[in-house]
């Protein structure tokens, strides 16, 4: 049998039954992803992270003795009730002047983040 779009079956055609059913893998799809919880941001990899780029001007953890003058601590950032995680990753993602361009992945900000907040307890 030669295929026509004016070919039905169950009262669709078979163009509507095939986009049918790729917007309901789709949606199956949207489901799972949203069911799967994001990694949980890692502290740990945060002070790797941190002691690598932020270290050279902010104090970045207790032991160590110095930093830039005008950079402020970790700890001191962590303390900052109005700072959000979400407001300091998306500061940690946007370039500025003063810092440099890490270039990093938003699950590197979110390491980084959790650190800085540990940092403040």
């Amino acid at each position: 049998m030669k295929f026509n779009s004016a070919y039905r079956t169950g009262g669709l055609s078979i163009g509507s039954a095939y986009l049918a059913a790729i917007g309901a893998m789709a949606l199956a799809v949207q489901a799972a992803a949203a069911q799967t919880p994001a990694p949980r941001p890692d502290a740990a990899n945060g002070e790797v992270l941190a002691r690598r780029w932020c270290a050279s001007c902010h104090i970045v953890s207790g032991d160590q003795k110095m930093g830039a003058s005008d950079a402020p601590t970790f700890a001191s950032i962590g303390r900052r009730s109005e700072i959000t995680p979400e407001g300091l990753a998306l500061f940690l993602l946007s370039p500025h002047p003063r810092m440099p361009d890490m270039a990093l992945t938003r699950k590197e900000a979110a390491d980084i983040v959790a650190y800085i907040r540990s940092q403040g307890k």
